[in-house]
This record gives structure tokens, sequence and C-alpha cells, in this order.
């Protein structure tokens, strides 16, 4: 129980620091406040364990620049929810502290407070764009898992089908961001500007479509880059997936297999359509 109890306060003080900071980050006043009563009750955490413990403990600097991190590059909300999640796991520790420290009962409390709270307080920004996001991305993975596939058992020509994918899909991005324009300027949300969510959506496709593409320009065998595309695609929806599913504490292996399954079923669709056109116009390209 002593380790479990050194862990927990090193675990306090750290997220006291963690909060301080993302509070600093945080644009809304309300978020703000909010971060900065959190962070607040974590001190009175750790204070707690130190008169329990007789020892002091620093924040560990490399949790706190990660979390640090994760909300410039990824959102707020997604540094948030995965933090929280991390303190989920105290849950157990309180129980058991709890037999011999009453007021650990109290803490648990506390804690389980804190994700009550977090639950409604972000307006994150990304979040707001994210149906522009999985609008490009997902149309990009569908269409083009299925394009480059049948362009590949087409024409079995690597430089061929990179370029032909390359060009298709710029254009198809230019086409995805008006049509994201107009849908978002229909909704009239207001708190979607429509020239964002438009550039969130082309900039979604067109680097989903580079990121397949580009096994064909490394790979001189067409069969090769194809399987590595495949397995990118693979790769991007679980980045994806892994993102949202923490960031809006969703489901993340059932959105896994259902983009998934989406698009590599129509890979293999795509398979059979590009051997049929080569075998029946008999296309050869060497």
């Amino acid at each position: 129980m002593k380790h479990s109890i050194f862990q927990q306060q090193q675990n306090e003080i750290t997220e006291h620091e963690i909060y301080s900071r993302l509070a600093d980050m945080a644009e809304e006043p309300e978020n703000a406040r909010i971060l900065k009563e959190i962070a607040k009750q974590e001190l009175g955490h750790y204070n707690f364990w130190k008169k329990v413990s007789g020892k002091q403990f620093k924040a560990e600097k490399g949790k706190v620049r990660k979390y640090i991190w994760l909300a410039r590059l990824f959102g707020l909300a997604f540094a948030l929810r995965h933090l929280e999640k991390n303190e989920q796991e105290a849950s157990a520790f309180y129980d058991a502290a709890a037999e011999e420290y009453p007021e650990a009962l109290k803490l648990k409390a506390e804690e389980e407070e804190h994700e009550q709270k977090l639950i409604g307080l972000l307006d994150d920004q990304r979040l707001n764009y994210a149906g522009a996001i999985v609008l490009g991305l997902n149309d990009a993975l569908v269409e083009f898992t299925g394009t480059l596939a049948g362009l590949t058992f087409a024409f079995n020509n690597s430089l061929i089908v990179a370029t032909t994918g390359l060009v298709m899909g710029v254009a198809a991005a230019l086409s995805m961001a008006a049509s994201g324009y107009l849908a978002s300027r229909e909704e009239d949300q207001a708190d979607v500007n429509p020239t964002t969510s438009a550039i969130y959506t082309g900039v979604a496709y067109i680097a989903t479509v580079f990121f397949l593409v580009f096994p064909y320009f490394l790979f001189a065998n067409a069969k090769l880059a194809l399987a590595i595309m495949l397995v990118v695609t693979v790769l991007i929806i679980a980045a994806y997936t892994y993102y949202i599913s923490v960031a809006k504490d969703l489901s993340f292996r059932r959105r896994f297999l259902e983009m998934a399954i989406i698009s590599l079923s129509v890979a293999v669709i795509s398979f059979g359509i590009g051997s049929a056109v080569k075998a029946i116009f008999g296309v050869e390209v060497d």
C-alpha cells in the first residue's frame, strides 16, 4: 500500500501541473475556470497524501510535456479525455486505501466529479469540424482504395496508377471541398464556418489520397504497392478512429471495424472490376 500511496501522490501533483498548464491554454474563460478548479482539487489531494506519506514529490515533467503537446496537436478535448481515462484507473486504489484512510472516499468522489465536469466542458474547434474531416477522409478511403485497386489490375504499372490516382485525387478533393462548403451553408450551424469546413474536407481528402498513392511512387511492382496501400488504409483508419474514440468517448472497435470493412470491401470489388475490364478490352500496359 505504501508504494501505491507514493505513486498516487506523484500522480496528483503531476495532474495538478497538467490541468494548470491546460487551463492557461484554454481559449474559453469558462473552460479555463473549470480546469483551474480541478487543478486546485488535485493539489489538495496531493497535500492529503503528503501528510500520510511524509514525502514530497515533483510533477513528472515528461508527462506534463506529453499532454501539452497532445493538446496542441490534437486539441484540448483529446488531451483531457486521454488524461481522464488515466484517472479512472485510480478508482481501485481509492477503494483499497479507504479501509485504512476513510477520507480517501471523499477524494474518490471528487475524482469522479472531474469526469462529469469535463464531459460538457469543451467547445473544441477541431471537434466542431470532425464531421467535415470524416467526410473527406471517408470518401477518399472508400473511393481511392477501390480506384487504385482497379487501376492496378487494369494497368499493372505503378507510375501510371500513381499519376492517374494523384490527378483524380486533386480533382476529387476540390469537388469534395465545394460540396462540403455547400452542405455546411445549408446546415447553417452557428459554430461552423462553411469556408473552414470546406478546407478541412478538402485537406483531409487530398492528404488521404497522397498517403494512398505514395507506395506506387516508391515501388515499381504494382501488386506490392497495392498491398502496402491497403496496409496504409488500415493504419489511417486506426489512427483517426483512435483520435475520435478518445476525443468523443466512443467505441474504438466498432467504428474501426465499420470503416475498415467498408473500405476494404470496395477495394476487393474493384479488384474484380479491374480484372474484368482488362480481360474484356485487352488492355495491356508495359
